[in-house]
């Protein structure tokens, strides 16, 4: 192993993943993953089933031992991080279910204390209590029975429990999994927050492609046991697809023009035909359609083959 960071180094990433190997028998899941997070960034895991994102997660966060490479977490080794490192972490899982008979309020207040030693001068712990049941949704339930609440309702405490302690970095596996769109979009302005506020990491895996692209300062594609390609939603899709789809109709006729660059070119259509443009659209290709096209890319062991065909419409 390398050597372990001090915590708090501005020039050192909150993750930083090199080689990271995981085996099950002769079955290998991950192959050589290199990855880092940085502090108050949040990074978006995506790939299909069966790719890693879970085991990767889950070896990040200490719950499992990883087969070979070098990972270091705030500082440490997760497989051997202790209270104190614990407490500057947040976990969010898919599904949580105990405590039915305690309310909200109750298991908040008792998960606090545990972070309360580990408080510091720069970073108070835990979260003020009516502030964060406020914050997630929860002010008017708080003192019902768990084992009464809504799905969504439950989602929103699963949130709150995951946050707690303060995390400095903060781990989201498929975090607005049964929530309505109003509640999505509050869980959304949350994470924003928690980065752009408190300087909090976020690591996040989601099967829902608007919602990384709306979240992600960047996003990684993990496939075939590595990650294959990283960057913003953007800059992935002009990886794939370059070209841009102009299309309008005039006097009855309808048009498809690529371009590298439609701003220019829509504006020198209007010079040359103005009133008489309709049904103007300008498209690229979507995220959806760059993690596709960049997975079967990757699964078919053609790498290099082109995309270009397969996300343009």
């Amino acid at each position: 192993m390398s050597a372990v960071f001090p915590p708090g180094r501005a020039d050192e990433p909150v993750v930083r993943v090199r080689g990271l190997q995981m085996s099950y028998g002769s079955h290998d899941v991950l192959t050589g993953v290199d990855l880092d997070v940085h502090a108050g960034e949040v990074v978006c895991l995506l790939g299909p089933n069966g790719a890693g994102k879970t085991t990767t997660i889950e070896i990040l966060e200490g719950f499992r031992l990883r087969s070979g490479g070098d990972v270091q977490v705030l500082g440490e080794d997760p497989a051997q991080g202790g209270d104190a490192w614990r407490a500057r972490v947040g976990v969010v899982l898919q599904s949580w279910r105990d405590h039915a008979r305690w309310t909200p309020r109750r298991l908040l207040e008792q998960l606090g204390g545990y972070f309360a030693p580990y408080a510091t001068p720069e970073r108070s712990r835990p979260y003020d209590l009516d502030w964060l049941l406020d914050t997630v949704g929860l002010t008017e339930n708080a003192d019902r029975k768990i084992g009464t609440l809504s799905g969504g309702q439950r989602r929103r405490l699963d949130v709150a429990v995951g946050i707690i302690g303060r995390p400095e970095l903060l781990f989201l596996d498929e975090p607005t999994a049964g929530f309505d769109p109003q509640a999505r979009r509050d869980f959304h302005d949350l994470v924003h927050r928690l980065s752009d506020l408190e300087g909090t990491s976020i690591l996040l895996t989601t099967h829902d492609l608007a919602e990384a692209e709306r979240l992600a300062d960047r996003i990684l594609i993990l496939a075939s046991g590595r990650i294959v390609a990283e960057g913003s939603a953007e800059a992935l899709t002009r990886q794939v697809a370059g070209n841009a789809e102009v299309r309008w109709a005039r006097e009855g006729e309808h048009f498809v023009h690529a371009t590298d660059d439609p701003t220019p070119f829509v504006r020198r259509l209007f010079e040359q035909h103005g009133d008489e443009i309709t049904d103007l659209e300008v498209r690229r290709a979507s995220l959806e359609d760059t993690y596709i096209a960049m997975v079967q890319r990757f699964e078919s062991g053609n790498p290099t083959a082109p995309t270009l065909a397969e996300v343009a419409r």
